[in-house]
């Protein structure tokens, strides 16, 4: 795997993590959203919406009406979103839930709900698109992974393929070293050249002027 595919897998996952954590902050609870997989609350919340919960409402300010999420007291195996249907005791507080779609309370399920229990108030509802979360569900979560990395693949060699081309099309993309040298070395070659050619213009001019000094030694 090339360092561009990991560079960018790398800044996808911390983009997740920066996003994810800023969202906890912001709504004071480890997980913002939680998925209605019950028609316990129908018809004020439908299968398959999405809540948005804000941890930060206290405990104590909860009243008689809120919708809450909530750890079930028995055995905190599973996750509840009830309305508060009443208030059971005020040291230490303690309420009592029920589902308006239910016929009364679920003793272990909808009482005791302490501060213990108590995840965060219902803020927001996002109707039906908690199906997107069936897709995170394996195998469709591994499969969407394989398909991301797949497509970070084909991007990083397509984009080196274009460079590999535009390279080949460039003609100013040549090495300069290269340019140079073919260049600079006739060049050199011509100066050689023209070196050789004066000593052997100046020993022809020695040679003609010696006969000609002879010459004249002999009149």
């Amino acid at each position: 795997m090339s360092k561009g595919i990991l560079k960018d897998i790398m800044i996808v996952a911390i983009g997740v993590v920066v996003i994810w954590v800023g969202l906890q902050v912001a709504f004071g609870t480890q997980n913002p959203f939680y998925v209605v997989a019950s028609g316990s609350m129908i018809p004020v919340l439908q299968v398959y919406d999405v809540l948005i919960v804000q941890g930060h409402e206290p405990f104590e300010d909860i009243q008689v009406g809120d919708i809450i999420v909530f750890n079930r007291p028995s055995g905190h195996d599973r996750v509840i979103v009830h309305r508060v249907a009443a208030i059971i005791d005020d040291e230490p507080k303690t309420i009592r839930t029920k589902g308006d779609a239910n016929p009364a309370s679920i003793p272990g399920t909808d009482f005791p709900i302490t501060k213990e229990e108590y995840i965060g108030k219902v803020a927001y509802t996002i109707p039906q698109i908690g199906y997107v979360t069936q897709l995170l569900k394996p195998p469709m979560n591994y499969i969407i992974i394989v398909i991301v990395i797949g497509i970070m693949i084909v991007k990083q060699m397509s984009k080196k393929k274009n460079e590999k081309e535009l390279s080949l099309q460039d003609p100013f993309n040549q090495n300069d070293s290269q340019i140079e040298s073919s260049v600079n070395i006739p060049e050199l070659d011509k100066l050689e050249k023209d070196n050789v050619y004066s000593k052997h213009e100046e020993s022809k001019l020695s040679e003609a002027e010696e006969p000609k000094k002879d010459s004249e030694d002999q009149k």
